[in-house]
């Protein structure tokens, strides 16, 4: 067991209680809130720590009470959370240092050498309200690098990674909670930043200061659907609210006022066209194209499959499809440069493009015959310029996987436009009124095309939602998302932050910001 220094003042030491759980040899102990203070005024920081298993917390306050910039270490009583306002405002008060350190996980980290003197010396020199750095993991027992990136503008996620340990300028915290008007139980931390954001800077410092342990291991394709799985539904609710709050605060909310779209400006040779982008999806690509084929409507269509240079059989399979049905429009692009969102423009800018262009994945199938209809008449019924699908989450074999359906209900039409900064994606599958995707086009990227367009038309147009399935999302180790490293989501994720960040600035000017 880890000891408090001697030479070390005591302020408050609640009482400890120990209790062996039943069959285990570890022992769990709960402490009341303590503070331990460092004797050397030189010390900048107080510690906050949230509840977690007392040895580690012990072996916490071990390693911050040595060579440390650290004064103080507050830890959280039993049952408290930082998620909760009610939490920040009560510590947000007894703190009295320059700096506050915030652990997000209750977990023992490998502070590199200096690494906290580092940490406050950007702090003090930048004059930041919130600093987060770099950090290693330990993954399957090796040492790996897990830098984060960059804040910006856009960076409204509330599952933007920070690390675990974030140095608030206390000055700072103090005005962001003396912000907070509203009460939250999980929303907290999120409303935090997001005030320290209006108030101050936020910086990353690009350097590996300290190593944690790699709790969720899962892999990339199960985490990104964390946010729209039903049981975090709560949670939800309240991380709309606080966005909705700071874009009001920024300027750059919408009030739920549309454009007025006519389906009868142009004419067009169909009612509606599917798209399908591909590169070398031998094993799925006929699955899809027939599932197009089985659709029965009432108006023509037809399906523009625009073959990115497939180097597989992919090519022939498509060849023989459009000798066997000529509503299958086989495009073989003469540039080489083209992302999805390139393949995208090259079929709704094809003259055989209907009114309607309607998405559907190399790797997916329609999940019925009556997908292509139900989707025009969303159109004509909600009087939308882009609509959006809900999907299934299946296996290669069409097995439902977890989360099963993703149907995006934390969209509304008053505010879901707005709610869209906060989030990663729109849904699926989505359909577009061809004449307004023309005139603003779809980014010619790989990864978050659709988010762009999507966040771009909502701007000003109205986007129309279905909440039953309409197709089976395959998922399988060829998805481009199924397992990416860290630096791959780093670049996703920057990405999409300066979408937002785009976005905003345009909101701000349409408010005349």
């Amino acid at each position: 067991m880890y000891k408090i220094n001697p030479i070390f003042r005591i302020f408050r030491m609640g009482r400890i209680k120990i209790r062996k759980k039943a069959g285990m040899e570890s022992f769990f102990v709960s402490l009341t809130p303590e503070i331990v203070n460092w004797s050397d005024m030189k010390q900048k920081i107080t510690c906050l720590l949230p509840v977690g298993d007392a040895t580690e917390i012990l072996q916490i306050i071990h390693d911050l009470q040595t060579g440390s910039p650290v004064k103080e270490v507050i830890t959280l009583e039993i049952k408290e959370s930082l998620s909760h306002t009610g939490t920040l405002k009560k510590y947000s008060e007894k703190i009295t240092t320059e700096y506050t350190l915030i652990y997000m996980q209750p977990r023992r980290l490998q502070w590199g050498a200096y690494a906290l003197d580092r940490m406050l010396k950007v702090a003090e020199d930048t004059g930041a309200g919130l600093v987060y750095s770099d950090r290693y993991k330990i993954r399957e027992d090796r040492l790996q690098a897990f830098p984060v990136i960059d804040y910006q503008k856009g960076s409204l996620r509330d599952d933007f990674d920070f690390g675990t340990a974030l140095l608030y300028r206390t000055e700072m915290l103090k005005k962001a909670v003396a912000e907070m008007d509203q009460e939250y139980r999980f929303a907290a931390l999120y409303d935090l930043r997001l005030n320290v954001s209006r108030l101050t800077h936020i910086f990353r410092i690009s350097e590996f200061l300290y190593t944690e342990p790699e709790i969720d291991t899962r892999r990339s394709g199960e985490k990104i659907f964390d946010y729209v799985d039903p049981k975090n539904r709560e949670v939800q609710i309240e991380m709309e609210a606080v966005c909705t709050h700071h874009l009001k605060k920024t300027g750059a909310w919408l009030q739920p006022e549309f454009r007025e779209v006519s389906f009868s400006e142009d004419s067009f040779p169909v009612e509606a066209t599917v798209v399908i982008p591909v590169r070398n999806r031998e094993k799925t690509i006929e699955d899809a194209v027939r599932s197009v084929f089985q659709q029965q409507t009432d108006f023509a269509f037809n399906l523009i499959v625009v073959d990115n240079h497939s180097t597989d059989a992919t090519t022939s399979i498509l060849q023989r499809l459009a000798r066997e049905d000529s509503r299958l429009i086989h495009v073989l692009p003469e540039r080489n440069d083209l992302g999805i969102g390139g393949c995208w423009n090259e079929a709704i800018m094809h003259p055989q493009c209907g009114k309607f262009a309607v998405q559907l994945d190399s790797d997916d199938l329609y999940i019925n015959d009556q997908v292509l209809t139900r989707i025009v008449l969303a159109f004509y019924e909600q009087q939308c310029a882009m609509v959006v699908g809900t999907y299934s989450m299946v296996n290669f074999r069409l097995e439902s996987i977890p989360p099963g359906i993703i149907d995006h209900r934390e969209w509304t039409p008053d505010n879901g436009r707005n709610n869209a900064l906060r989030i990663n994606g729109l849904g699926a599958p989505r359909a577009f009124y061809t004449p307004v995707l023309r005139e603003i086009k779809i980014p010619n990227v790989s990864y978050g095309e659709d988010y762009a367009i999507g966040l771009a038309i909502s701007r000003d147009y109205r986007i129309g939602r279905i909440y039953e399935p309409l197709y089976l999302c395959r998922r399988w180790e060829d998805n481009s998302d199924a397992a990416l490293d860290v630096h791959k989501m780093n670049t996703y994720n920057l990405y999409k932050d300066k979408i937002r960040t785009f976005e905003l600035i345009a909101r701000l000017r349409k408010n005349g910001k």
